[in-house]
């Protein structure tokens, strides 16, 4: 079973839940659903400031189905930066966005073609049990988050990145 400690779990009753069960295709519903991304995104990205955890920025295209920023990962103190991106699939919010980190592409296997991360088969049935009430917040808390925690130092240690100068 999907296993959470305690500050990921605080983090995550921070963040809003969405209401709105809406994909791009919906019109206005999706609009409302956009402002609850939004809602979402904004709180979390405001709870780890104040908790001195703040990993991610993110903005999207007009209508709300691409996605693009940055994330990073502080490793002995060192600040390693990613641009990540992300479309909204048809099926969101029942399907999950497929997070990518293009530059990592082809430097682990926990990670498909286009930098894609693998999110672990504990996260899909947590993600299906809470549709519509996850959105982009959630997956980044759930499923980018952890997965960084995971790979990335892995990834320095074996030397395939390195910080930015």
């Amino acid at each position: 079973l999907f296993q959470m400690d305690e500050a990921t779990k605080s983090s995550l009753k921070a963040i809003p839940l969405c209401k709105t069960k809406a994909s791009p295709r919906d019109g206005d519903l999706w609009i409302e659903r956009l402002k609850e991304e939004y809602e979402s995104i904004i709180a979390a990205v405001q709870n780890n400031k104040n908790s001195d955890r703040d990993w991610f920025k993110l903005e999207s295209n007009e209508r709300g189905t691409k996605w693009f920023g940055k994330c990073w990962y502080f490793h002995n103190m060192v600040k390693y930066e990613f641009d990540v991106e992300f479309d909204i699939p048809i099926t969101y919010p029942v399907t999950a966005p497929e997070i990518a980190l293009p530059e990592l592409d082809g430097k682990t296997a926990k990670m498909y073609r286009g930098g894609k991360i693998c999110l672990s088969e504990h996260f899909k049935p947590l993600w299906a049990r809470n549709t519509p009430k996850f959105g982009i917040a959630h997956a980044f808390a759930l499923g980018l988050g952890p997965w960084m925690a995971v790979e990335i130092p892995d990834l320095i240690e074996k030397g395939l990145i390195h910080p930015k100068a």
